[in-house]
């Protein structure tokens, strides 16, 4: 079952407001200009629908927290900046399906009484801006935005706005932030941005992906939704493959399915023999070949200490050196902290410098201890989840890699070559 993907497979869909009319586009607008807001959400709700950013967040009790404020004016605000490395479903949908969230977002603006809708795009999604700035255009020509929008006394705009490649700004409230002009720096939390967001207003922020699925909700009814998928996460998910895998690419499958059958029926199996899986990039923890049979949806993955996140799966095999891996995933997001907070502007240095000092053959037993001891601290003091998944691979490596960590500090030994010990 394709939801997401649905037009963007068929063959000759050009992705322009022609193409989307031709299969059924804006059809879900039309039938929200006749429900109330309550009526919108209550579909929303009975979905499951669970935010597809990563948090996993309810989102019809998103929008029925914004839709309850009393404060005035409301927004709605699209997360279109996926930065997360191994992250590329989103820019999917950007490119050549842009009026099936844009019909998604003004859906929701009626639910909620917003009259302004803002879209942060990735910097180097250059295609996607371009595709959304004409869509924009088209949907305002033919009143599917705009004043009146098809007849109604429902008005809605969209405004487009490019970010600058920080990965932080991924962060809702570093989003909001940058958005406004500031330097984009979590806030601190609560209160959320459904009561307190952009402007200090209440907002609704929910990613390209999660909105997609809008559409469908709307016209087949949230409870058919429902009914796909896992129960514990309904609905079907874009799951990007990479890494050591014979057909990466992002698929559209049941929440239903297993890990072992994303790689080996969708991806074409491993390169080599798989030796660890990053289910949801480099802010996940590791799992090993023996979790293959874990279903991917957000409370099995977590059920396995690990998280999916936006879905971004990096298949490892057995020819990478998992202390080298970990250096590198610190190295990240060493380049990558906005600084604001000492626990994750420091301590991802300082996890950086104890792996590097592992992979030259200069490491110390307690560095392992150091290091986990570091995760414990970003985990918990850090303001926002950048900081405090920073070491979640790495910690996932000591756990179920120890082996290779004791043999590089105290055999000065990488089995692999790798590392330039």
């Amino acid at each position: 079952m394709k939801i997401l993907l649905k037009n963007i497979e068929k063959e000759n869909y050009k992705g322009n407001l022609k193409s989307y009319l031709k299969e059924s586009g804006y059809q879900a607008l039309e039938k929200a200009l006749k429900m109330s807001s309550e009526e919108i959400i209550k579909e929303v709700k009975d979905s499951n629908l669970l935010g597809r950013g990563g948090a996993g967040f309810p989102c019809g009790l998103k929008w029925e927290f914004v839709y309850k404020e009393k404060g005035r004016p409301k927004y709605i605000v699209c997360n279109a900046d996926e930065g997360e490395p191994g992250t590329f479903k989103d820019r999917l949908i950007l490119e050549k399906d842009p009026h099936l969230f844009l019909e998604a977002m003004t859906i929701c603006a009626k639910a909620i009484s917003s009259e302004e809708g803002l879209i942060y795009i990735r910097g180097e999604y250059i295609e996607g801006y371009k595709s959304l700035e004409k869509a924009i255009k088209e949907a305002e020509k033919s009143n599917f935005l705009g004043k009146n929008i098809l007849g109604s006394d429902f008005s809605f705009k969209i405004a487009l706005y490019r970010g600058a490649g920080a990965y932080v700004c991924g962060e809702e409230t570093a989003l909001l932030d940058s958005l406004e002009g500031k330097k984009g720096q979590s806030r601190i939390k609560p209160p959320f941005p459904t009561f307190v967001g952009f402007k200090d207003k209440p907002t609704v922020l929910n990613n390209v992906e999660t909105l997609a699925n809008i559409p469908a909700i709307v016209l087949k009814g949230g409870e058919r939704f429902s009914k796909i998928g896992s129960p514990a996460s309904p609905g079907t998910k874009l799951y990007c493959l990479s890494g050591d895998v014979k057909k990466p690419g992002i698929y559209e499958l049941p929440t239903s399915i297993t890990l072992k059958e994303l790689i080996y029926i969708y991806g074409g199996g491993p390169d080599g023999k798989i030796k660890a899986v990053l289910p949801g990039g480099v802010s996940s923890c590791f799992l090993t070949a023996k979790d293959l049979d874990v279903i991917m949806d957000y409370k099995s993955i977590q059920e396995k200490d690990s998280m999916l996140g936006s879905g971004a799966v990096i298949v490892i095999n057995n020819t990478r050196c998992l202390v080298d891996l970990a250096k590198r995933c610190a190295e990240f997001f060493v380049y990558e902290s906005c600084g604001k907070c000492a626990p994750c502007r420091e301590g991802t240095k300082r996890a950086k410098e104890l792996l590097t000092n592992i992979t030259i053959g200069k490491g110390e037993s307690g560095g392992i201890e150091l290091l986990k001891e570091l995760q414990e601290v970003l985990y918990d003091t850090s303001r926002c989840g950048l900081g405090q998944s920073a070491l979640n691979a790495v910690r996932s490596a000591l756990e179920k890699f120890p082996d290779e960590f004791e043999k590089h500090i105290l055999k000065k030994k990488c089995d692999l070559g790798v590392c330039p010990i």
